[in-house]
């Protein structure tokens, strides 16, 4: 497999993923960062609601994006690409 059918694009995907998920996990945070700032953004709960959903979608959307390029780069057939792809949500769903 060479760059893959998406050129590996799909780890911006789960990039994006771990910076909302750093969000999510610091939001109360009072340090200070190297700027004197708060870490932590203090959102209330209904806005770091919205957050875990956009966290949860676009882990799948990587997950979609990971096993797609799999199959088409030929490196999963269709029946593995269904499985890999049924475990793959079901650990996510944990």
């Amino acid at each position: 497999m060479s760059g893959g059918y998406f050129n590996y694009h799909q780890s911006q995907i789960w990039d994006i993923a771990q910076d909302i998920k750093e969000l999510i996990d610091n939001n109360h945070d009072q340090t200070l960062d190297e700027y004197g700032y708060q870490i932590g953004k203090e959102y209330n709960p209904k806005t770091i609601e919205q957050f875990i959903k956009a966290y949860d979608l676009l882990v799948q959307a990587y997950i979609y994006t990971q096993r797609i390029d799999w199959l088409v780069s030929d490196d999963d057939g269709e029946d593995s690409f269904h499985e890999r792809l049924k475990e793959d949500l079901k650990e996510v769903e944990k």
